[in-house]
C-alpha cells in the first residue's frame, strides 16, 4: 500500500503554483506532463468539480486524498478484494457491517476453532484501529495485510 505521504508528495507537484489548492489548469498541466493525456479545458473543470467538496472551484489537498483513498477501495474490486469481501462477510455480524466478538466466536466455531468471547474480543482488539470492539471492512483488509 502506498503511503499517504506519497500521495502528499503527489498533491504538491500538481500543485504548480504553491497555493495549497489544485486548479484545473494545473491538472491539465499535470495530466499532459505524466501521462501525456490532452484534458479540455472542460473535461478538466468537470474532474475538479465531481471532487471539490467545498464548492471553490480547486482542490485542496483534503479533497484531493479523500479522491484517492475513494479510488483505491473502488480498486479493491480485484480477484483479492473479492476474496477478502466474501471472507469479511462471512465473518460479520449480519446487517451490522462489522465483526463482533459473539460473530467471530461463531464462525471460528464452524471452522472446529472453539474460542470463548473474551479471547475473541482479544482478537479484535489488536486490530481495532477506532478502538469501537468491532472490525470494520477497513480493520479487517489491515489484519490481513499483516
Amino acid at each position: 500500500m502506498v503511503a499517504s505521504s506519497e500521495f502528499s508528495r503527489a498533491f504538491s507537484s500538481f500543485d504548480r503554483n504553491n497555493d495549497g489548492k489544485i486548479s484545473a489548469t494545473e491538472l491539465r498541466l499535470c495530466m499532459k506532463a505524466t501521462l501525456g493525456e490532452d484534458l479540455s479545458p472542460e473535461d478538466a473543470a468537470a474532474l475538479v468539480a465531481s471532487v471539490d467538496t467545498d464548492g471553490d472551484g480547486l482542490l485542496s489537498e483534503e479533497e484531493f486524498l479523500k479522491q484517492v483513498d475513494a479510488d483505491r477501495d473502488d480498486n479493491m474490486d480485484g480477484e483479492r478484494g473479492r476474496g477478502l469481501k466474501e471472507a469479511f462477510r462471512m465473518y460479520e455480524m449480519k446487517g451490522e457491517g462489522c465483526i463482533t466478538p459473539a460473530s467471530l466466536k461463531r464462525m471460528l466455531s464452524k471452522l472446529g476453532a472453539h474460542q470463548d468471547v473474551d479471547e475473541c474480543q482479544a482478537m479484535i482488539c489488536r486490530f481495532d484501529l477506532n478502538g469501537d470492539g468491532v472490525l470494520s471492512f477497513d480493520e479487517f483488509k489491515t489484519m490481513m495485510d499483516q
